[in-house]
């Protein structure tokens, strides 16, 4: 039998910080929530890539075998991500800012305006 003798690899997981508080992978501007989200969704590394063109296979196969080794602070992040969104989506509900324009409404402007026909 042959056994193959690994030296120990380190792996630098690409995930930076830009602005304050939310986190992005690879060299790109990709959310790491995008490629969280879509992985838990079922997604594999090859389809999140062809989906964010600005990353690496390898970039997105390091954060998924981070995340898959230690996935506690990842999903508080994710929840932390989502009370965020949800206190945003109030502050415009609130405001009038939501609901009240539907696609179909958009496109009858658009048409008026002569951008699409």
């Amino acid at each position: 039998m042959t056994t193959l003798d690994f030296e120990p690899l380190v792996l630098t997981v690409p995930v930076w910080e830009d602005p304050p508080g939310v986190l992005r992978v690879g060299a790109g501007r990709v959310l790491l929530e995008l490629v969280l989200r879509a992985f838990k969704a079922g997604q594999s590394p090859e389809a999140i890539v062809r989906s964010y063109r600005s990353l690496h296979l390898a970039e997105v196969y390091a954060v998924i075998g981070r995340y898959l080794t230690n996935p506690a602070p990842f999903d508080e992040y994710l929840r932390r991500c989502d009370e965020e969104a949800d206190a945003v989506r109030a502050k415009l509900d609130a405001a009038g800012m939501t609901g009240s324009v539907g696609k179909e409404d958009l496109l009858a402007r658009a048409r008026a305006k002569g951008l699409v026909s």
